[in-house]
C-alpha cells in the first residue's frame, strides 16, 4: 500500500485538543486523566481510520483470498501502545504531549487490558493477528466480545482476591459496533425429515429459538506498513427486548428474563464448566461464535461469488483448538439444508476450506460433550456429526478390516458409559 504522510507534532496536538473539546466536551480544567487518555486514543484512532478503510477496500477490489482465524480467546493487551508503535508515531506523540505538559507513559497506563483472553492460546491468537497484518495478509480474527474477563486479581493483606474484570465499564475507543451485521443463531427445537421435489431426503430444523449476534470491529494495525486488518467480535442480543405480555400481566422480572438469559452468552469469558449449567453455557458460546462467523464469511463471499464450489479458493478458515470446531457441521448444515447441495459436494467444500490448530494431545485437555446435551441444544448438528462419524468409520474399516478396537478408539462418538 502507498505510504501515508506522517503528521507533524502540531497536527497531533490539534487532533488531541479537538477530541478533548468536541468528542469528550472537556477542557483542561475539567478533564481527568481518563479523559486525556480517551482524547489521545481517539486522535490515534483517526490515524488508523483511513489506512483501515483503504486496506479493506483493496482486499475487496483484488478479490483476495481471505484467512479467517476463529478463536475463543484473543489476549490482545493494550491497543494504544501497540498502535503507536506499529504506526511509527510513538516519538512524535511523546513530544506532542510533553509540550502540553502530559506524559505518554502515564496515559498508556490508564487503558484497561481487553478481557478477551487469559492464557497462551489467547496470546498466540493475538500474535497471529498482529503477524498477519504485518505480513499484509488479507486476514480477519473472529471471537466473542466478552463483557467480563475471567477475573481481575487484587492482593489484599498478602492474599489473592478475584473480582470481576469489568473491562468495558469505561468507554472503549477501539471498537465500532456494526449494526448492519446482525446474524440469527438458532438453538434447541427439533429436526423434521422430508423428501425434496427431486426425490432426495432432506432435513429441516424447526421450532428453534433465536439469539442475535451483533458485530463489533477492532482495528489490527501491521508494523509500519499502513495495513490495518480487522478483528470482529460477536455480542449476544435478544431477538426481542422483552415480552410485553409478561409486562402487561405485572410480571416485570419475567418480561426481561428471556433477554437476560439470551445475552448471558457473551457476558463472561470461560464460565466454570465443572457444573452442568456452566458446561451448557460454554457449548452455547462455542456454537454462537461458530455460527455467526460462518454466516458472516458466506455473506462476504457472496458479494462477488455465487458458485459455492469456489469457496475454498476464496476462503481459508483456521480453527484455534477444539473450541470453534462446531463451525464444520454448521457449514455442512448451511450447504446441505439451505443451499441444497449434496452431502458429497458439501463435504468436499468443507474439507478444503477448514484447517485446525491442535494445542495439546492430553486427554483431559480435549473437549468432550454429552450427546444428550448436543441433541437438545443443536439437534441438527448432532445428526450431521453422526453422519460424519459413520462415513469416517466406513473408511477406517475399509483400510483396517476386522480391527474393531481401532474403530472404537477412532470413533468421534464415545460409547463407553454416557455417550459423548
Amino acid at each position: 500500500m502507498d505510504q501515508v504522510a506522517q503528521p507533524s507534532v502540531k497536527d497531533l496536538q490539534k487532533s488531541f485538543i479537538y477530541h478533548l473539546q468536541h468528542t469528550l466536551v472537556k477542557d483542561k480544567y475539567s478533564a481527568t486523566k481518563a479523559d486525556m487518555y480517551l482524547a489521545l486514543a481517539y486522535a490515534v484512532r483517526d490515524l488508523l481510520a483511513t489506512r483501515w478503510l483503504d486496506t479493506q477496500q483493496s482486499y475487496y477490489l483484488k478479490d483476495a483470498k481471505r484467512v479467517y482465524y476463529i478463536s475463543m480467546e484473543f489476549l490482545m493487551g493494550r491497543t494504544l501502545g501497540n498502535a503507536l508503535i506499529n504506526l511509527g508515531v510513538m516519538e512524535e506523540w511523546d513530544m506532542a504531549l510533553k509540550e502540553l505538559g502530559l506524559s505518554i507513559e502515564d496515559l498508556q497506563e490508564v487503558e484497561w487490558d481487553a478481557g478477551l483472553g487469559n492464557g497462551g492460546l489467547g496470546r498466540l491468537a493475538a500474535c497471529f493477528l498482529d503477524s498477519m497484518a504485518s505480513m499484509q495478509l488479507p486476514a480477519y480474527g473472529y471471537g466473542i466480545r466478552y463483557e467480563y474477563g475471567m477475573f481481575y486479581q487484587k492482593i489484599v493483606d498478602g492474599g489473592q482476591h478475584e473480582v470481576p474484570d469489568n473491562w468495558l465499564r469505561y468507554q472503549n475507543p477501539w471498537e465500532f459496533d456494526r449494526q448492519e451485521h446482525l446474524h440469527p443463531i438458532r438453538f434447541e427445537g427439533r429436526v423434521v425429515e422430508f423428501t425434496d421435489r427431486d426425490g432426495s431426503k432432506r432435513c429441516s430444523w424447526v421450532d428453534y429459538y433465536e439469539v442475535m449476534a451483533l458485530a463489533y470491529d477492532f482495528p489490527v494495525p501491521g508494523y509500519k506498513n499502513n495495513t490495518v486488518n480487522t478483528m470482529r467480535l460477536w455480542s449476544a442480543k435478544a431477538s426481542r427486548d422483552f415480552d410485553l405480555n409478561f409486562f402487561n400481566q405485572g410480571n416485570y422480572i419475567g418480561s426481561v428474563e428471556s433477554k437476560m438469559k439470551t445475552e448471558n452468552i457473551s457476558k463472561v469469558l470461560y464460565p466454570a464448566d465443572h457444573m452442568l449449567e456452566g458446561k451448557e453455557l460454554r457449548l452455547r458460546q462455542e456454537y454462537f461464535l461458530a455460527s455467526a462467523t460462518v454466516q458472516d464469511i458466506l455473506y462476504r463471499f457472496a458479494k462477488k461469488h455465487d458458485n459455492l464450489a469456489e469457496l475454498p479458493d476464496q476462503v481459508a478458515i483456521q480453527l484455534n483448538d477444539t473450541h470453534p470446531v462446531l463451525a464444520i457441521p454448521e457449514l455442512m448444515r448451511i450447504l446441505i439444508d439451505e443451499r441444497k447441495l449434496t452431502w458429497e459436494a458439501a463435504w468436499e467444500i468443507t474439507t478444503k476450506t477448514f484447517a485446525y490448530t491442535n494445542h495439546t494431545i492430553l486427554q483431559e485437555a480435549l473437549e468432550k460433550w454429552p450427546v444428550p446435551m448436543i441433541s437438545r441444544l443443536l439437534p441438527r448438528h448432532l445428526l450431521i456429526i453422526f453422519e460424519i462419524n459413520r462415513r469416517f468409520l466406513e473408511e477406517v474399516e475399509s483400510r483396517f478390516p476386522g480391527d474393531s478396537l481401532r474403530l472404537q478408539r477412532m470413533s468421534i462418538i464415545d460409547d463407553s458409559g454416557e455417550k459423548q
